[in-house]
C-alpha cells in the first residue's frame, strides 16, 4: 500500500476553516473539489431530509452550547432539537453504573431510555470460534460481547437515537454498522487511562512515548 497523498491528519495550515486562507499542496479539500466528492456530498443535504436535519441540529446545539454544555447535556439537547424521545444505550457491563446515571439524566429531560448491555443474550465466546486460550479467563464460560445483537435489539424498541457507552474497539464498529437509528458516542473505553483515551496523546512525549516507536511489520 503507498502513502496517502492527501490527509488532513499531516496539516497545520486550517484553510478548510479560513475563507482567505490558500490551501495547501495535496489538500482534501482540493482534492473533493477535483473528483467533484464535495458536489456529491452537498447533494445529500439537500436530497435526505434527516441528513439536513441532523446537520442544523448539530450546529444548533455546537452555537448555543459551545464550551458551556457537558457531552451528557449536548446529547440531550441534540435529541430534542431532532424531536427524538426513545434512546438506546448499547452500553458495555463495565460501565452500568455510568449506564444508569446517563439514563437518570435522560429522563430527567423527558426522555425515555432503553438500555441493552453487551452481554446480552449470554453466548459463550467458543460459539463464534475464540478458543479456550483466547479468552481473558481461559476454561470458563465467558459470555461474548454482542454489538449486533445490542443494535437489532434497540432497533427492535424503535429507538430513535442511538448512544454508545464504552463497547470495545471494534465492537462499536459492528454496533454502528448495525443500528438503524443514527448513533452518537458519550463514552470511549480505555480500560488504562479510566475511559479518557486522548490522555495517551497528551503524554505521548513521556510516559506514553513508546506509542511513536516504530513497529516491526
Amino acid at each position: 500500500m503507498t502513502d496517502v497523498a492527501f490527509t488532513c491528519a499531516k496539516c497545520g495550515a486550517e484553510s478548510c476553516a479560513h475563507e482567505q486562507k490558500a490551501f495547501p499542496q495535496n489538500c482534501m479539500t482540493v482534492k473533493a473539489l477535483e473528483k467533484h466528492i464535495l458536489e456529491d456530498a452537498l447533494k445529500e443535504y439537500e436530497t435526505d431530509a434527516e441528513v439536513l436535519a441532523i446537520a442544523r441540529a448539530a450546529a444548533a446545539v455546537e452555537a448555543e452550547y459551545y464550551c458551556k454544555a457537558t457531552r451528557a447535556e449536548e446529547i440531550v439537547h441534540f435529541a430534542i432539537k431532532m424531536n427524538y424521545k426513545r434512546i438506546g444505550i448499547a452500553t458495555c457491563g463495565g460501565l452500568l453504573e455510568e449506564t444508569h446515571i446517563f439514563a437518570r439524566v435522560l429522563e430527567a429531560a423527558g426522555l425515555i431510555p432503553v438500555g441493552v448491555v453487551c452481554k446480552t443474550g449470554r453466548i459463550d465466546k467458543k460459539n463464534i470460534g475464540v478458543p479456550e486460550e483466547g479468552k481473558v479467563r481461559p476454561g470458563c464460560f465467558e459470555s461474548m460481547c454482542n454489538p449486533v445483537l445490542q443494535a437489532m435489539m434497540l432497533n427492535d424498541e424503535n429507538t430513535d437515537l442511538n448512544v454508545v457507552v464504552g463497547l470495545c474497539v471494534g465492537h462499536d464498529s459492528l454496533f454502528m454498522k448495525y443500528s438503524k437509528a443514527p448513533v452518537t458516542t458519550f463514552i470511549t473505553k480505555d480500560r488504562v487511562l479510566a475511559h479518557n483515551p486522548a490522555g495517551a496523546l497528551y503524554l505521548s512525549k513521556n510516559y506514553y512515548k513508546r506509542m511513536l516507536e516504530k513497529k516491526e511489520p
